[in-house]
């Protein structure tokens, strides 16, 4: 809107006014539109000026270390750009030709402690102070500039820089309201931060929308909150605001999600309305030591390269894929009573009640099949003795003595459930190779998984990380969980039949004594693979009937798949 228009609605405005609330909207007004010195001529300030000038927010982006933010956000909001700033421009987003108009979207993939939330507090103020929506809203509408986050704690990481702004003279004056988690202002805009939930977005009339760190938002379809079903909540709300803008800020993490598609599909492109800046932590804060960037790097080069280098991680990958899954769920199977003659294994993740969810689930083996029989899951906070007593309860249920979990908390769930009547050992494997093992059972559909829809979740969304040797490890995304998934694969895995060793079938076929050399197959014919401390104390065999040499060759393919 023309500086004369903009001037022109906020007369109204302030007429329209009870007389008691005038006079200061009256002060406000002449503040705004008519202070000479922020600019020539007394139009509005951009927010260029608003982030230089010391009469508004200047002292908190005074030194060196923001010169690349002072490039990204002309290429943002369409305006002018020096040669230097323009350098940093076409670096950062791939581009050669400069913006002539605003984005209607902008996406940041920085380094940590590049200055994100600082950047996308000025945004939010900018947005909610210096432009005029009255025209755009019925009466008694409210616009909304919404901070969203993966948590409300994350959320007042931006929040606490809004309000910190807020308080320059010039611009408290526009605060009719300030609670905990929104500020109302007198020009009818509100700030509030909410957390990533694609249902409580809805209903609201947004004028700027301000995601944090959405790399780390659920990426999983099926899940509670995928960040693509957020965005797709969002977008219809800014849709009658002309100049209405979402901005997402957050460092990468692995090719999946709503950052990595914006990434893929508008990185580099010339006019393209959506704008993609990617810049490495010293390049937009050169203040970070570089000594501890190299550290970083030297411990663990694909995690540094994300967290400082702004490079999306290849050694993440999905641990399986959803329609292995979902192949494997019985619709409309909760749970299965126990039944008379069936033997059950359970397994349970514990927890301290303070942080993560205590889980346990049952299982049994039924012709070649591992089916999932139970899953409970107590949610934070809770006493735990409590539970242990809820689930030794359950485990009684299904006739189960003896239950497997990891290895949390020492000895305090050996000895808790020991007073519930229950023996609790600790399993063998990590959490890495009890997921690893599990992996076939899955995929091959030897599993029967109950009608669960976060253990669906939280089974699609493990990562299969690969480190620096090769090996792989398994585990859940940064500030998710997969308490019931851990729970329900160790159960799985720990009702499988135990097939017997190669050598113990050797031993079976009366091949191999307890001492010295047996009557068993001949060396020759013995794959490569077999180990020479076995092969050693195998010997060519007396003549053998049918049985023992089906025996025999059951166990050549024993030998052959263990190695």
């Amino acid at each position: 809107m023309p500086d004369r228009l903009a001037l022109d609605a906020a007369i109204q405005r302030v007429l329209a006014l009870p007389l008691p609330q005038r006079q200061r909207a009256t002060a406000l007004v002449k503040e705004l539109y008519g202070t000479p010195g922020v600019r020539h001529g007394g139009s509005v300030p951009t927010i260029l000026d608003i982030m230089t000038h010391t009469r508004w927010l200047g002292a908190w982006f005074a030194d060196a270390s923001w010169r690349a933010w002072k490039a990204f956000l002309p290429s943002v909001f369409g305006l002018p750009m020096t040669d230097a700033a323009a350098a940093i421009y076409r670096r950062h987003t791939g581009r050669t030709t400069l913006p002539s108009t605003a984005a209607r979207e902008a996406w940041v993939v920085a380094g940590v402690r590049a200055g994100k939330s600082r950047v996308a507090a000025l945004s939010a103020v900018y947005l909610a102070c210096f432009r005029d929506y009255a025209p755009y809203l019925a009466p008694g509408e409210r616009a909304v500039v919404m901070v969203l986050a993966a948590d409300r704690q994350q959320a007042h990481v931006v929040f606490e820089y809004v309000r910190a702004f807020l308080q320059v003279p010039q611009l408290q004056r526009l605060v009719a309201h300030e609670g905990r988690e929104a500020v109302a202002l007198t020009n009818g805009v509100t700030i509030e931060i909410h957390t990533s939930n694609f249902r409580s977005v809805r209903g609201y009339t947004c004028v700027a929308v301000i995601c944090d760190e959405i790399a780390f938002w659920p990426t999983d379809e099926s899940g509670a909150n995928p960040d693509r079903e957020i965005l797709q909540a969002l977008r219809p709300r800014m849709t009658t605001i002309p100049g209405a803008m979402l901005l997402c800020i957050s460092s990468p993490y692995w090719r999946r999600g709503a950052l990595w598609d914006a990434y893929r599909q508008h990185y580099g492109r010339d006019g393209d309305p959506v704008l993609v800046w990617q810049a490495d932590t010293r390049s937009m804060n050169p203040t970070v030591d570089p000594a501890l960037i190299a550290a970083a790097y030297e411990q663990d080069v694909a995690a540094a390269a994300a967290e400082y280098g702004a490079e999306f991680r290849r050694d993440i990958d999905t641990f399986v894929s959803r329609e292995a899954v979902e192949a494997c769920v019985i619709p409309g199977r909760h749970e299965l009573a126990p039944v008379s003659g069936v033997e059950y294994v359970a397994f349970v993740d514990p927890s301290g009640g303070s942080q993560d969810s205590m889980t346990l689930a049952v299982a049994h083996a039924e012709n070649r099949c591992m089916v999932l029989d139970c899953i409970r899951e107590q949610r934070p906070p809770f006493n735990p003795a409590a539970v242990v007593s809820e689930f030794a309860s359950t485990l009684r249920r299904y006739r189960v003595s003896v239950v497997i979990g990891d290895r949390y908390g020492g000895e305090w769930p050996r000895e808790r459930f020991c007073e519930d009547g229950i023996e609790y050992r600790g399993a063998e494997e990590t959490r890495s190779e009890l997921y690893l093992n599990f992996l076939p059972m899955l995929n091959s559909g030897q599993v029967e998984l109950l009608d669960h829809p976060q253990l669906v979740s939280q089974l699609c969304a493990l990562e299969r990380r690969t480190a620096r040797g090769g090996k792989d490890s398994i585990d859940h995304a940064p500030g998710a969980h997969d308490d019931i998934a851990n729970a329900a694969a160790g159960a799985l895995v720990r009702s499988r039949p135990s097939v017997p060793s190669a050598e113990e079938w050797a031993r079976a076929a009366g091949w191999l004594a307890d001492t010295g050399p047996s009557v068993g197959p001949p060396r020759d014919s013995l794959p490569d693979n077999v180990p020479e401390a076995l092969r050693s104390r195998l010997e060519p065999p007396a003549p053998a009937g049918g049985r023992l040499m089906e025996i025999y060759l059951h166990a050549r393919a024993r030998f052959a798949g263990e190695g």
